[in-house]
């Protein structure tokens, strides 16, 4: 489909986003927590679009999670609320997160040390708001957040709890482990094992005397192959689904039919000498996450599994055969390759614009925000 008539005139490189697929993934979400009796809270990080953060929460345009607060800005803009600025509070955006917080009924910011709390005392909200803050734990994933077998977790969400103009609004874990998983049963260990570790932190706010905090976990893996347990949360924070892509398809989270999205590009170059294709597709257009991890290289290329993209420069990339001689005549300069990429989230980071496409004709395009 994706080298179809219907894209032949698209200047490449293009990212192109099946409104289909995307529909059926969003809904699928949606249905699954909805039958969890579990809230949804969409991360909007990997397209960073009005019009797919619509499909993702249903329509309510309440209940997101961002990444940045060029994406806050953007959706507070456009009739959005409830937005957890779900990063690390750094120390210069106190600022524009007070002033999200004093607009909107519900902005929420995350942290998981004293320093941050202090900063937020510094800047006391006006309106008679208070600051809604989320409490990062590391349910053993490695990256950000408050160990939970650390006591020093326990003794941070008493001190926001206790700070006066500072509401503990949740307890926040990222299974971002499940990324080194390979199939259902491994994703299901790890989110079995992050919502353990939350419940059982939650029993502990409980016992402290903190019994009103939410309860958040999420990844896209663990998400699309929930747990039972699951069910005892209050939130989950999955974002990636809405396009999928091949690392998601190698760790068992979907199915290569499940991915949304591809990036065209055009043949530029034969070279018969090292029997190799240029193609107008660099890093600038295409992650560089997955190299070496498959045997195509940076992506699959649609329709061509002889086909492997070797390398990448800035705005160029050398494809060749995996085995034997190339047919030149089966490329010839300026046809299409179909590009589907190792990781979705970097690879849309890079385009200003998505064409997208349903039922073999392009309707529409979203434009993304871009910045911090």
């Amino acid at each position: 489909m994706a080298t179809a008539e219907f894209t032949k005139d698209l200047c490449t490189p293009a990212l192109i986003v099946d409104l289909d697929i995307v529909n059926r993934n969003a809904q699928a979400m949606l249905d699954r927590f909805q039958k969890f009796g579990v809230q949804l809270r969409p991360h909007m990080k990997t397209h960073k679009t009005l019009d797919c953060a619509d499909i993702m929460t249903g329509g309510s345009r309440r209940c997101i999670v961002v990444s940045t607060l060029a994406e806050a800005s953007l959706y507070a803009d456009n009739g959005y609320d409830d937005i957890l600025y779900a990063y690390p509070l750094p120390f210069d955006k106190v600022e524009r997160c007070a002033e999200l917080s004093e607009r909107l009924s519900l902005f929420h910011v995350l942290l998981d040390n004293r320093l941050a709390l202090r900063e937020l005392k510094k800047r006391p909200l006006k309106q008679g708001k208070v600051w809604r803050v989320w409490m990062k734990l590391d349910c053993d994933n490695g990256r950000v957040g408050v160990p939970h077998y650390d006591p020093a977790s326990l003794q941070l969400a008493q001190e926001i709890s206790e700070t006066a103009g500072v509401e503990l609004t949740g307890i926040y874990a990222h299974c971002g482990n499940t990324y080194g998983c390979k199939g259902e049963e491994q994703i299901k260990a790890v989110a079995q094992n992050t919502t353990t570790f939350t419940l059982q932190f939650m029993e502990k706010l409980k016992a402290a005397g903190m019994h009103s905090p939410k309860s958040s976990i999420g990844s896209t893996p663990s998400c699309s192959h929930p747990v039972p347990d699951m069910a005892m949360l209050s939130e989950v924070h999955p974002g990636n689904y809405v396009f999928y892509d091949v690392q998601q398809s190698l760790i068992g989270s979907c199915r290569l039919e499940d991915v949304a999205v591809r990036v065209l590009t055009r043949v530029i170059g034969h070279y018969p000498h090292r029997n190799q294709l240029l193609v107008d597709c660099g890093w600038t257009a295409l992650s560089h996450d997955g190299g070496g991890r498959l045997p195509t290289g940076y992506c699959i290329i649609e329709g061509h599994p002889d086909l492997k993209l070797l390398s990448m420069t800035q705005e160029h990339g050398r494809v060749e055969s995996i085995s034997g001689k190339l047919d030149f005549s089966q490329f010839p300069l300026g046809s299409l390759l179909s590009l589907m990429p190792y990781h979705a989230c970097a690879t849309a980071m890079m385009h200003p614009v998505y064409f997208v496409h349903s039922k073999g004709k392009i309707i529409g395009t979203w434009k993304p925000t871009r910045g911090w």
